[in-house]
């Protein structure tokens, strides 16, 4: 249904200016649940032409308007009441906060006469989330709300994308008022720098036209600026290994052999290595997290730092950099092609030996895994056929564990916006709900949530909201009756003192029982040889959401491994097992 601008000037409640002000910032679909202080604001909804799904809890509407974002581009709307209703958003704007996505949280707070009284349903929202919004509101006059829901959306999607909360008291939603949608909106302090300054993008290319093991360190900001294919280009150009971040997945394809895989914690042998042997990180919308850089002292320790980013506050913030660009990473990676054709026609480094290099640990160290010998599923097997039974162009979402790192190895990712997970945050409970909101969001995609079964507990009551409103998404739980990464620990740094990581429960849950009970098809598998047909018969099922109760071996283990607050050098690709580093020149 399009959108009706309403005339300025017209008179209406606070609610409803609320709601029209939300139709002239173009919002489709909205997540909610209603309660007291936000009632009156769903008076107006009920007429309204934006879509509003009614979720089961306020986390699932956070996280929902999440994976809307990441496949839309667009902000993600959530809606909650006061006091408990506010505070289930708390955890989703903080995942929005550290993984950089647009999103709008509105909640309804208690009538302004009676803030600070600890009121019934009373919180201060405000001041609880005020750490990790990008900016936010409380508003007590009803004129105000026109011009705070343009200004939240103006924030949430210029510069580095973010969340942005806007508390609005109950009487300000009562009380009459004159709608005014702002014709421009200006914001003393902030201006968002997109252009970056020439001179930077001269010093860039003189930098890596210099630079004999040049490495492309692309972080989730290239996939927020949609640069993936400007991207390409300027690999290709210079002929440069590349490294994906966990949020980067598909910002650059898998398949292509300057591709060294994802680095980090849990990244391949050649991706981690060609980050610690390079002389230039090429560093795109990437913020050097810890996760990355294992030990900070002996990251990339002979490697000269090239920093692109927006967000200026990121650049030198964990390593100094050699040269800073701030702007938008597609308008940055723009300039520096033609700059960068310029610099190598001058200086055109050699950088077969460095390639070579390269490509041996990459041949040498590939990805794999062990079946297990008693006959049982192998996580990795199952999440690999998702992946190659599914195609490129499906978008997989993952809670947070040994299944999300497995659903960033073992699946290939050709297109950008693809790959769904909380990454800054490592929020269990993401994986179903952001799979709802993918599926809103790209209702003609296939959308499979990768799960673990401790995550799946978390939030699986949003599969009612996916049943009862047409969102057929699937579901494959990785279900190993553990806490799985926390039993991988427990097992390497704990002596196998497995306390409070085992969920076996004699089958307690039975997840497809559970499945069928919300209104999903519930199907299982705990044998290799069943494996293909029973994804086919999840595949095979779109009117619906589907939900595969995968059984899997308890004892696999995510490798590459770099054990935290170490050095990347000390990556190791098995128990007690390293790199033959007196086979590979380097």
């Amino acid at each position: 249904m399009a959108h009706i601008p309403t005339a300025n000037g017209t008179a209406m409640t606070g609610a409803t200016s609320l709601v029209k002000s939300l139709e002239a910032a173009n919002v489709e679909v909205m997540f909610g649940l209603p309660g007291g202080a936000i009632l009156p604001a769903y008076d107006p909804i009920f007429d309204s032409s934006i879509r509003h799904i009614l979720v089961r809890h306020e986390q699932g509407a956070g996280h929902a308007a999440t994976g809307y974002a990441q496949v839309t581009g667009r902000a993600g709307v959530c809606i909650a009441t006061s006091g408990p209703g506010a505070t289930n958003l708390v955890t989703p704007l903080m995942d929005a906060a550290m993984d950089s996505v647009p999103l709008i949280a509105i909640t309804g707070q208690v009538p302004s006469a009676a803030i600070g009284t600890d009121a019934f349903q009373e919180a201060d929202i405000r001041g609880i989330t005020m750490p990790f919004t990008k900016h936010n509101y409380l508003v007590t006059n009803p004129d105000e709300i026109p011009a705070v829901i343009a200004e939240a959306f103006h924030i949430a999607t210029t510069g580095r994308p973010g969340p942005v909360l806007v508390d609005v008291a109950k009487d300000a939603l009562q009380k009459m008022t004159s709608f005014n949608w702002p014709t421009s909106i200006k914001l003393a302090g902030y201006n968002p720098k997109t252009t970056p300054d020439a001179q930077a993008i001269t010093d860039a290319a003189a930098l890596i036209a210099q630079s004999s093991k040049p490495v492309f360190y692309v972080g989730g900001g290239v996939i927020k600026a949609n640069a993936h294919k400007e991207l390409r280009q300027l690999v290709e150009l210079l002929g440069a290994p590349v490294v994906t971040t966990l949020m980067a997945r598909g910002a650059f394809p898998d398949s292509h052999p300057l591709h060294m895989g994802m680095p980090g914690m849990h990244g391949t042998v050649a991706a981690v290595t060609a980050l610690q042997k390079a002389d230039l990180l090429i560093t795109l919308g990437a913020r050097f997290d810890d996760r990355v850089t294992g030990k900070l002292s002996t990251f990339a320790p002979n490697a000269k730092i090239l920093h692109a980013d927006i967000d200026p506050a990121e650049i030198g913030k964990n390593r100094h950099a050699d040269v800073a660009v701030v702007g938008d990473v597609r308008e940055t990676i723009s300039a520096l092609i033609p700059a960068l054709k310029a610099a190598l026609a001058k200086n055109q480094p050699d950088l077969s030996a460095w390639l070579r290099q390269m490509n041996s640990l990459k041949s040498t160290y590939p990805l794999g895994y062990d079946q297990p010998d008693d006959g049982s599923l192998s996580p990795q097997h199952v999440i690999q056929r998702l992946g190659q039974i599914s195609g490129t162009d499906t978008i997989f979402t993952a809670g947070v564990g040994q299944h999300q790192m497995w659903a960033s190895q073992f699946i290939s990712y050709e297109h950008p916006r693809t790959w769904l997970n909380s990454g800054g945050a490592g929020t269990m409970g993401y994986g179903v709900p952001a799979a709802m909101g993918a599926k809103v969001g790209a209702p003609d995609a296939t959308v499979w949530a990768i799960d673990g079964d401790g995550c799946f507990q978390m939030t699986n009551q949003e599969l009612v909201t996916c049943a009862l409103n047409n969102i057929p998404i699937k579901v494959a739980i990785i279900n190993n009756e553990s806490l799985g990464m926390v039993r991988q620990w427990q097992t390497l740094f704990y002596e196998g003192r497995y306390s409070n990581t085992n969920l076996e429960s004699k089958r307690v849950p039975n997840f497809p029982m559970l499945a069928e009970s919300m209104g999903c098809v519930g199907l299982s598998c705990e044998r290799p040889e069943d494996l293909d047909k029973t994804i086919e018969k999840a595949m095979s099922i779109n009117d619906q959401p589907v939900v595969v109760d995968f059984r899997v071996h308890r004892d696999a283990m995510v490798w590459p491994m770099v054990a935290a607050g170490t050095s990347n050098d000390e990556i190791m690709i098995a128990r007690a097992t390293a790199p033959d580093w007196d086979s590979q020149e380097l």
